[in-house]
């Protein structure tokens, strides 16, 4: 038996090295995916000098470095709120603290410049201390008294995280507290002796994509070994999470099971026993409100004889519904040109962002003798709206409005009259004076009417010579918004660059069926979006091939790929940054295999059969002329492995196309943790920007 055991080992042993070998030979770059092995970071560090060196040189980085690091650094940025209990929290960066403060004051406090902030963790002084580059990444509270909470730390900023409990009085971690390992985790409070927590709990406890596979009910004083299974999924799951929504009625703790990305189970922990939430998988449980239930559709659903469209919000009594009623009240329905951007609660009222045409509109709901009564809000100002912070045991609220070329206006909102007040409005970091902003819409390849946005000097001659930078996302159901972007306005905008926001298929500006026409099978379809674009832009005479740029990251650096692939003759500029390139092997690349319901899994023949028509690494041709693209990401960035960019960036230089490439050594999925190596590779694009495209 033991011989029979150790020829099988041997078997396996030859077949799995004997398909590593084989797949090496067909990818000659693969090694590339080790990110820290010295062979791969030698090549990142040549690769970052050769493309340093080089973009240091144009006339614009200096300068662009210096105004991108003002900006970043400002004393006039907006301290954006979060409210916990009677203080206001925030976490700031500048030049004195480059890993950041995280600092509290009184509520009212917030509204008078003339009292101090109080530090309660300095992550440069906790990075010195450990001999560790932390990054924050945000904070579980204890409610309601709010004297403990569960501090994520991030190494080097990605989405990994160390979790330490904090005691907020005495500003220092709790001995002996909760504390999590690094992984990919989530914390929340049952009480002041129970935290609810998804973890790496050891061998076969996370899935494919990396993410937890099972929740657990963790008490004090025990270990995590100990910990009460609450929930647990299967390996194949994207993952599993436990949360608690807590109300000024009651607390629910509730859990989830993503069988894929847009697919969930439910459950809610109902007399001490755990009860599935029957409804669709792909709706999404947005909270609980009054004991309301708020359900999200993302596809129709007909119930008991009533039919709900997707993209509606709908509410029902929690226990009614835990009962087997489906009787709901239906919140918001869309429309073909509407959706629903956000949705956040105050003690007694429902705030609603709704886009209509990619516009924002606030409304707030009350629920009045069980019937939702509705209002809007009315904005001194127009542009797109955020609600940056609510809480739920008061009616006090923040929000702000911004659009591309006036700066963002923070407003809080309180009392039983629900006044409204200017908080702080951010400086003019660039001239706009002398910009306009204008919303065109083109057919794309079939017909679908796309629409974009476009900033653009008021004198702009439509001679087709006009630098010109086209960015995009289209997916996830992510909506592309205007924005103040004090960054774009200061290094592109303000030298006479034209700026382009796309609405491809694939965002959230329409709901999900926008969202869910560039699924899978479908991908092509943001592509064409985009590219419509360019061409229409073409057509306009408010640019050329040669001055037309391109830009996106994470899931719009896949779209800027295709685009460059597909159709080098449109652009002369490429930044792809944090992209996904490699479209056979993102599945196997952590956390990849989370995303097979937006693009497919290239692993099933019939789904790679359209994957690989446009995934930019299997594509690259030796005899196409490519524009010189630039490639960006960071070492630490677990979210899209680095090896896309660095295999992509490697691949087009042995087949003779040259190409720019800068991999920052932490930064997680973004530019960077300090402010310092935010500003450095901000610069190195629009450097690069420039010089390409004058």
């Amino acid at each position: 038996m033991n011989a029979l055991h150790s020829f099988w080992q041997v078997f396996f042993s030859f077949l799995f090295v004997a398909l590593l070998t084989a797949q090496e030979a067909e990818d000659r770059h693969l090694w590339l995916e080790e990110i820290d092995s010295e062979r791969a970071l030698a090549w990142v560090n040549a690769q970052n000098q050769r493309s340093v060196t080089a973009l240091q040189q144009h006339g614009e980085f200096q300068g662009l470095y210096n105004r991108i690091l003002a900006v970043l650094d400002s004393e006039e940025k907006i301290a954006s709120p979060t409210i916990i209990g009677d203080y206001i929290y925030n976490f700031w960066q500048d030049e004195a603290h480059a890993r950041g403060i995280w600092r509290r004051i009184p509520f009212a406090g917030y509204f008078d410049e003339s009292i101090d902030w109080e530090t309660v963790l300095d992550l440069d002084e906790l990075a010195q201390k450990e001999g560790l580059n932390w990054a924050y990444k945000g904070a579980a509270f204890l409610h309601p008294t709010f004297d403990l909470c569960m501090v994520n730390l991030s190494r080097g900023g990605g989405d990994a995280i160390e979790c330490r409990e904090f005691d907020l009085v005495k500003k220092e971690f709790v001995r002996d507290g909760f504390f999590l390992p690094q992984a990919k985790s989530d914390v929340a409070w049952i009480d002041r002796s129970t935290v609810l927590v998804a973890t790496d709990f050891g061998a076969g406890t996370t899935t494919t994509s990396g993410y937890p596979r099972m929740a657990k009910i963790w008490r004090r004083g025990t270990s995590l070994a100990a910990a009460e299974t609450l929930l647990q999924g299967q390996e194949t799951d994207v993952r599993v999470e436990g949360f608690v929504i807590e109300t000024p009625e009651r607390a629910y703790v509730m859990a989830f099971r993503a069988i894929t990305f847009y697919t969930s189970q439910k459950f809610t922990l109902a007399d001490g026993e755990l009860v599935e939430l029957p409804m669709p998988l792909d709706a999404q449980l947005v909270t609980i409100f009054k004991n309301q239930l708020l359900i999200e559709l993302k596809s129709d659903w007909e119930v008991e004889g009533a039919l709900y469209p997707a993209g509606s919000l709908l509410s029902i009594d929690y226990d009614r519904f835990l009962q087997g009623d489906r009787r709901f009240q239906t919140i918001y329905a869309p429309d073909a040109r509407a959706s629903l951007a956000q949705v956040a609660t105050t003690q007694n009222y429902l705030l609603l962002n709704k886009l209509v045409n990619v516009k924002s509109e606030l409304h707030r709901y009350a629920l009045q003798d069980g019937a939702w009564i509705s209002a809007p809000v009315h904005l001194p100002d127009h542009g797109a709206i955020s609600v940056v912070a609510t809480e739920r045991f008061s009616d006090r609220y923040f929000f702000q409005c911004a659009d591309f070329i006036h700066p963002t206006t923070l407003y809080a909102v309180a009392g039983e009259n629900q006044e409204m007040r200017v908080v702080k409005r951010l400086p003019h970091f660039f001239k706009s004076d002398h910009l306009q902003v204008e919303q065109y819409e083109v057919a794309s390849k079939d017909g679908v009417l796309i629409p974009y946005f476009i900033v653009f000097d008021r004198e702009t001659k439509l001679d087709g010579a006009n630098p010109t930078l086209l960015y995009g996302y289209g997916g996830f159901e992510i909506p592309m918004q205007p924005s103040y972007d004090a960054v774009l306005g200061a290094a592109w905008l303000e030298k006479g660059g034209v700026y382009i926001r796309a609405n491809i298929r694939g965002g959230g500006e329409f709901g999900p069926k926008w969202h869910r026409a560039a699924l899978k099978e479908n991908r092509q379809r943001a592509y064409d979006d985009f590219i419509a674009i360019a061409e229409d832009l073409i057509r306009r005479n408010i640019t050329s091939p040669d001055h037309l740029g391109i830009m996106g990251g994470s899931n719009g650096g896949l779209l800027v790929g295709v685009a460059f692939t597909q159709r080098p003759d449109l652009f002369n500029a490429v930044v792809c940054s944090a992209p996904l390139l490699d479209m056979q092997r993102y599945s196997q690349l952590p956390p990849g295999a989370s995303w097979m319901a937006e693009y497919g899994n290239p692993d099933i023949p019939e789904e790679w059969a359209y994957i690989k028509k446009y995934s930019p690494y299997q594509n690259l041709g030796k005899e196409k002329k490519y524009p010189q693209v630039l490639f960006t990401t960071t070492t630490r960035d677990d979210r899209v492995h680095p090896g896309h960019a660095r295999k992509m960036a490697a691949k087009m230089e042995e087949l003779g196309h040259p190409c720019y490439y800068f991999e920052n050594t932490e930064g997680g999925h973004g530019a960077g943790v300090t402010n310092e190596q935010r500003a450095f590779m901000l610069a190195i694009e629009f450097a690069y920007l420039h010089e390409r495209l004058k």
